[in-house]
């Protein structure tokens, strides 16, 4: 397949056919109806989502970059993202809040799949100028009656919603950035649409409208390794993917579909990328292996591994399900009792949990279902857990792996984080149903000092970790940078926006500097190698390009 510089629209909207809009829920929000201030709490969105600003100023941060809201532009966010938004001195015309699901078409078998929440379908994000902000206006007003009125009248509505997304679309089209970041952003994207292609350098620099130089040079400045680096592991991960799902393909027809025709050349690839040959991955792959607390989960996601069973309790439980697509992983009960009895009834090949959390009597009863694992809960760092359950479950290779990439990953990250940040003096809080806290958390003390060696401010390391904490007290801090974690249910008196009413709170370096970030407690709290490596990516987007 040939790629021509005059059809990068054509191949950036080709994902369109196959797919059907429908508007979740909207809402107008002006002067008449609502205060003067609108607050979009820092969440992980579940759906997409279209602001169309009419009137006001405010700002959005998506996956940690700030975004200005400017009148007459349209801003879209995809699920899975990371956004939290403000909006202000708006008047009777206000703004229009949409969240609307994507549904893609297999092609395979004519029906339709479930509606996508992880995967970025929509072929456009982020701020979308309009070439005539009034007919957006207009499109908008028109939806916001009608879906207000009979099912039929409804039905209008979403049709006004299509022609509302063709005259985004449009504009998108003919306002699309030509940066670099933009090119190599499109570029990664054709390296995971056409990966079962024989893809070469000369054809990605291509694609990116660059120097095979040039283009090779910023794409591993950009992500870390080269473009053809970037073909193989996600190659790999495809035939991981595959190999996981169940089905009964045979390696060669594997590598075949992922874009190998070398089996021994695919076999040194998969063994490379994943730490164990596909053979042995694929018999691994088999096994029923139990994560009896929450904590071994993100353990087990390291090793390639997806819990047959896990806490139903896990907050974060049903993130790793939607993430890895696998809905048949058992929900264990609570009571002690009936999950003993779940755990019979899957006959599982292996078990994983902490000793601290096991009662000797609930330890004896897991020993009569599968072999067990019981890691010491307390004083044991996360790399030694990784290493102890590679053993226990003959994956030395994967952990290894693992390991390795999670190392060349801190250095990227350091790397890529701009040198002012690593002379500020960086306070963590997080604000629970108690106010605000002094955060001691294992993760973030070892990715932010131990990992990425960040400073934190004087005075942190000798404060009790977990103490709840005044204004007044945060501000003796004298941090240069803050970075607030927000419970789902935070003290309804602290706010990033009552906390900014404060005197106290605006004289501090960070916030007088607008060097605070703001990030959701989950699954950040959790000490494990899945988790460590999330809060490492979610740091690169927040501080890549800040100062």
């Amino acid at each position: 397949m040939f790629y021509k510089k005059q059809n990068a629209g054509n191949h950036i909207y080709a994902s369109l056919e196959g797919m059907c809009f429908k508007v979740r829920e909207m809402k107008h929000i002006n002067r008449k109806n609502s205060s003067n201030e609108w607050e979009l709490r820092v969440q992980f969105l579940k759906s997409y989502m279209m602001i169309v600003v009419a009137s006001g100023q405010g700002w959005l941060t998506i996956d940690g970059r700030f975004v200005e809201l400017r009148e007459g532009r349209t801003y879209i966010c995809s699920p899975g993202q990371l956004v939290e938004g403000f909006l202000q001195s708006f008047d009777e015309r206000g703004f229009y809040e949409l969240r609307f699901d994507v549904i893609v078409d297999e092609g395979v078998t004519g029906d339709y799949t479930d509606i996508v929440r992880q995967e970025e379908h929509f072929p456009v994000k982020g701020e979308v100028v309009a070439s005539s902000p009034v007919s957006i206006i207009v499109l908008c007003e028109r939806i916001a009656d009608h879906l207000q009125r009979d099912l039929l009248q409804r039905f209008r509505g979403q049709i006004y919603f299509q022609e509302l997304l063709y005259t985004i679309l449009a504009d998108a089209l003919l306002l699309k950035e030509r940066d670099s970041e933009a090119a190599l952003e499109n570029t990664k994207s054709y390296i995971e649409e056409y990966y079962q292609l024989d893809l070469k350098i000369e054809h990605l620099a291509k694609v990116a409208g660059m120097s095979e130089r040039h283009f090779m040079r910023l794409f591993k400045k950009r992500y870390g390794c080269s473009a053809i680096e970037y073909l193989t592991i996600y190659r790999i991960s495809q035939a991981q993917q595959l190999i996981r799902s169940g089905g009964h393909y045979r390696l060669k027809d594997i590598a075949r579909h992922v874009g190998y025709n070398d089996d021994a050349y695919f076999r040194r690839k998969f063994t490379q990328v994943s730490g164990i040959p596909p053979a042995a991955f694929m018999r691994n792959c088999k096994l029923k292996i139990v994560a009896y607390h929450p904590a071994i989960i993100g353990q087990l996601l390291a090793l390639k591994v997806i819990p047959c069973a896990a806490p139903s309790d896990h907050p974060w439980t049903d993130y790793y399900n939607r993430k890895f697509e696998k809905n048949n992983v058992l929900p264990l009960s609570t009571d002690t009792s009936l999950k003993l009895t779940e755990l019979e009834l899957a006959a599982p090949d292996f078990i994983v949990g902490l000793d601290n959390l096991t009662t000797v009597e609930e330890e004896a009863s897991l020993r009569d279902i599968a072999p067990v694992l019981l890691l010491p809960g307390e004083g044991m760092d996360w790399r030694s857990h990784l290493t102890l359950i590679a053993q226990f479950l003959n994956k030395k290779g994967a952990a290894d792996a693992w390991l390795e990439h999670y190392e060349r990953r801190v250095r990227f990250v350091a790397e890529q984080i701009t040198p002012d940040i690593y002379g500020d003096r960086l306070l963590v809080l997080r604000i629970n149903e108690a106010g605000l806290e002094m955060m001691g958390n294992r993760s973030v003390r070892t990715v932010f000092y131990d990992d990425l060696r960040l400073q934190p401010a004087a005075g942190v390391e000798d404060t009790e970790k977990n103490r709840q904490v005044t204004i007044a007290q945060a501000a003796e801090f004298n941090a240069d940078r803050l970075l607030l974690f927000i419970d789902e249910n935070a003290h309804p008196s602290i706010s990033k926006q009552t906390l900014m009413r404060s005197e106290q709170w605006r004289v501090i370096p960070a916030v007088r500097n607008g060097r605070v970030d703001v990030l959701p407690v989950y699954p950040w709290t959790e000490y494990t190698a899945f988790t460590n490596e999330l809060m490492l990516d979610e740091l690169l987007k927040l501080w890549r390009y800040r100062t």
